[in-house]
């Protein structure tokens, strides 16, 4: 059974839904290619749920890289050197094809629980509890894959039956738009579905799979997320109801602030259920560097297990062992491995200190940011253990200790670059597996500090105040297992948002008060690399400000080049810094990219909080088949038009 329960998280969703024929609605799963006796025994729902997971966060399996830990890459938090085109003007173009892809998710699901619901009503399938779990395993993938595409495109069609491809009408009705609070309203009732059936996470039935916990937990994140959608957004056409949605509405007569009341409560209850329940792990960052986190299961809800026997793996922790050694002389140079990817000065510098204090409020405390070692000591450990810096080890290597050296800034002895110095280190641990090595590094899915963090923030914006005992208990936990000074209201005084350069000290133009900008703060330091920063910015709206914004890394020009540029000069090797000091004494990774240069650092296009939909969704649902896409009942998305391969209005 135990080898069993690993290939659960190993396979991708492809197997399942990878054998799509067409972009509309009624995508075609393989499953309905069995027979009629089908979804009439447990052991043929188990096989169909696992193919699921497919759809939850995963490592992935390519040589040398972080992994998911790469996945803020399309934030502020982490880059390349390459370009974010959802950060710059008249990139992003109206596909052809392929919006609604993610509904054949969803048609596998609505495929299950619609022959599951027939068959019991039938007596062919008994309604167990393992059924009756995997019933609502299917409730929460379609939670899942649904809040994907509300994320992407806001108001969406709401499907809970398979559509028939040969019904032309009936496809074009299903087409039809739903306003966003619905069709979040309508997650939050699978996921009651979902935990009203799933087995709590004491069971030993979930040691590797969903729990009602889980489903809690992504309750109160959709909850969170709509609320404070429609709270930032309100005034815009992205919020149903506003000023030029391109919905009914002269249909549409909800009260939305009562709206955003509803979700804040949704969240606070369903947060603090999975809060009270759990406790958080000693060790930060032995979340991150376990082949088997069972052990942890106070916490982690839910992590995907890798098997070496297996074979199915991935090479993180061979990426934070990656390092390029030059041999010049009399001495060895040792430059680290980059993947490519760094995390930026607005997260460095957004940590405390870790007597909770921000850096500028510190004294000679804070050392400055001349050098890594600088910028790390005295900072919040979850910082600390996070990033790469001197004085770390990489490797024993033929009996040596191989230590931290130079961060790679050039490609030495094949290894990939860092795009701005701060190299993550997340995952690592302390033995022999190289670079491009596979290891069975298990990574958290679910997190209860999430729960914790989610309580926080919406209960401060229900209520405007943080006298809850409930959340000084959480907030509490959270900084005093970081191994911060856990007085927040401490923190809250001392933070001067002038003086503060995280995008999220604003929503929309205006700027967010101390205590709430703390949340944010808190909530981005404890989440760093978990690929939640894009969300985060998206629904506070805080993009607005990204205007002439240039990403930066470390801190080259004011002492780091010397040495640095002596090392190179050894080894013959010819690095040229991105950007002049005269420009910035920062690292600029995009500081030669054209594109950026030409709009002097990113300037976001407000269409792009949502993207538009492709036009193949326009095409396949007008009233008559073949007709004239304006006479679609489907509308676009604010600021987009229809014509595929066209940019944002402007």
């Amino acid at each position: 059974m135990i080898m069993k329960l690993k290939y659960i998280f190993l396979f991708s969703a492809t197997l399942l839904v990878g054998t799509s024929c067409s972009d509309f609605l009624d995508k075609e799963p393989i499953s309905d290619n069995v027979d009629g006796n089908f979804f009439t025994a447990e052991n043929q729902l188990e096989p169909y749920c696992n193919n699921m997971y497919g759809l939850l966060p995963d490592h992935g399996t390519g040589t040398g890289t972080f992994g998911y830990f790469t996945t803020d890459n399309n934030s502020d938090d982490m880059t390349t050197v390459d370009q974010v085109d959802n950060f710059l003007p008249q990139r992003i173009q109206v596909p052809s094809t392929g919006s609604y892809d993610g509904f054949s998710n969803i048609r596998n699901c609505n495929l299950f629980l619609e022959r599951t619901e027939e068959n019991i009503k039938k007596g062919t399938l008994s309604l167990s509890d393992n059924v009756k779990h995997y019933i609502g395993e299917m409730y929460f993938f379609r939670a899942y894959a649904y809040f994907n595409l509300l994320k992407a495109y806001g108001d969406l069609p709401i499907l809970t039956q398979v559509l028939n491809d040969g019904d032309y009408a009936a496809n074009v009705e299903a087409n039809k738009r739903k306003p966003r609070n619905e069709v979040a309203r309508f997650i939050l009732s699978d996921l009651d579905n979902a935990s009203e059936r799933m087995y709590s996470k004491s069971n030993s039935f979930t040691a590797h799979r969903l729990n009602r916990e889980c489903a809690l937990l992504f309750k109160s994140r959709v909850a969170l997320y709509e609320a404070t959608w429609e709270k930032y957004h309100a005034g815009t056409a992205r919020v149903p109801g506003g000023p030029g949605w391109p919905g009914d509405a002269a249909s549409f007569h909800t009260d939305m602030n009562k709206e955003i009341e509803f979700f804040l409560d949704e969240a606070i209850k369903s947060a603090k259920e999975v809060g009270l329940a759990s406790s958080l792990s000693p060790d930060y960052a032995s979340l991150y560097n376990q082949t088997d986190l069972s052990g942890q299961r106070d916490e982690v809800l839910l992590w995907r297990m890798y098997s070496e026997d297996a074979k199915v793996q991935n090479q993180v922790l061979g990426a934070t062992h990656g390092y390029g050694s030059i041999e010049a002389g009399t001495n060895t140079y040792i430059f680290v491995h980059g993947d490519n990817t760094g995390f930026t000065r607005s997260l460095v510098d957004s940590y405390l200190m870790d007597n909770g204090l921000p850096i500028y409020a510190a004294g000679n405390y804070y050392q400055g940011d001349k050098s890594l070692g600088s910028t790390m000591s005295h900072r919040d450990p979850r910082l600390v253990s996070s990033v790469a810096k001197p004085g770390d080890k990489l490797i024993t290597s033929n009996g040596k200790d191989i230590m931290y050296g130079y961060p790679g800034l050039i490609a030495a002895s094949g290894i990939r670059v860092t795009s701005t110095g701060y190299i993550p280190r997340k995952g690592w641990v302390d033995n022999d597996v190289t670079y491009n090595s596979a290891y069975p590094l298990a990574l958290p899915i679910f997190r209860a500090a999430e729960a914790y963090l989610n309580y926080i923030e919406a209960y401060y914006l229900r209520y405007n105040t943080l006298e809850d005992e409930t959340l000084e208990n959480f907030w509490t936990e959270l900084r005093t297992r970081a191994g911060v000074d856990p007085d927040y209201k401490k923190t809250i005084a001392a933070t001067d948002l002038t003086k503060e350069i995280d995008l999220a000290r604003y929503s929309g133009s205006e700027l967010v008060d101390a205590t709430l900008y703390n949340i944010r703060r808190e909530r981005r330091s404890e989440l760093i690399a978990e690929g939640m920063r894009k969300d985060d910015l998206y629904r506070w709206r805080a993009l607005d400000k990204m205007q002439n914004y240039w990403v930066e890394g470390m801190n080259y020009w004011d002492e780091f080049h010397t040495g640095f540029e002596a090392a190179c000069t050894a080894c013959k090797l010819d690095y040229t810094a991105p950007n002049e000091a005269s420009v910035s004494k920062y690292l600029r990774p995009q500081g030669k990219n054209e594109l950026v240069n030409k709009y002097n650092g990113y300037c976001f296009e407000q269409a792009n909080y949502l993207s538009p939909l492709s036009y193949d969704v326009f095409r396949m649902s007008t009233p008559e088949e073949g007709g004239d896409v304006s006479t679609s009942v489907v509308y676009q998305n604010p600021g987009w038009p229809v014509k595929a391969g066209s940019f944002a209005n402007q």
